[in-house]
Formats: structure tokens, sequence, C-alpha cells
């Protein structure tokens, strides 16, 4: 299991890399400000939560749980709902997809509490 959210988080972080290269580069001069804002903000949360990810993975090698390996999924769901809906709503002008993005939200916070716990369960390992 380290092994994949290790690739899972370098996966994640090379997209948020090159979807923010996109959005500065690509999408500059063809969305609006706001919605461009938007898009910022689904690339800043995924690369928080790709790091997140590799952090889950190291930790994983050294503490194996699974709240922590719950940890792990909670962010890679909270990243596919919170910036994939948000990626989806500034490239389409579907603006109900802003109502599916607080349910990656509750994931990525889902996972910061696993990882907490986890870390909290292990205090005396």
């Amino acid at each position: 299991m380290p092994q994949l959210f290790l690739m899972l988080g370098g996966v994640s972080g090379f997209l948020a890399v090159a979807l923010g290269a996109f959005g500065a580069h690509g999408l500059r001069d063809r969305l609006p400000a706001d919605l461009l804002a938007v898009f910022e903000v689904g690339v800043r949360y995924q690369m928080y939560h790709a790091l997140a990810l590799v952090g889950v993975a190291l930790a994983l090698d050294r503490w194996p749980s699974g709240a922590l390996s719950a940890a792990g999924w909670s962010f890679l769901i909270g990243t596919v709902i919170f910036s994939g809906s948000l990626y989806l709503l500034t490239l389409t002008g579907q603006r109900w997809l802003g109502a599916i993005t607080p349910l990656g939200g509750v994931a990525f916070l889902a996972g910061w509490a696993l990882l907490a716990w986890a870390a909290w369960s292990a205090r005396g390992a």
C-alpha cells in the first residue's frame, strides 16, 4: 500500500503542476478571472493532497494502520471529487458541479482526521 500511495501522490503532483501550467498559460485569456481563480483553487488543493498522499505513503512504512490507509484513500477521493468538480465546472460552465465540490471537501476533512487518529494511535508504538 505505501508504494501505491507514493505512486498516486507522484501522479497527482505531476498533474497538479501540468494543470497549473495549463491554467496559467492556456486558460488565462479564455476564462473570466473568477473562473480562472476557481481552477487555481482546484490545482492548489490537488497539490496539497498529492503531498499528503506522499506523507501517508512514508508513514505507512513506519506505522502501518488501517486508519492511515483510509486517510490516503480519503485524500485521493477528495482530490477526484473536489478538484475534479472545479476543473469540470470551469471548463464546461456547468455551475451545478459546484454542488458536488463540498463532498470532496468532506473527504479531505475525513482524511486529515484519520491521519491525526493514526498518529495518536501510533504514539506508543
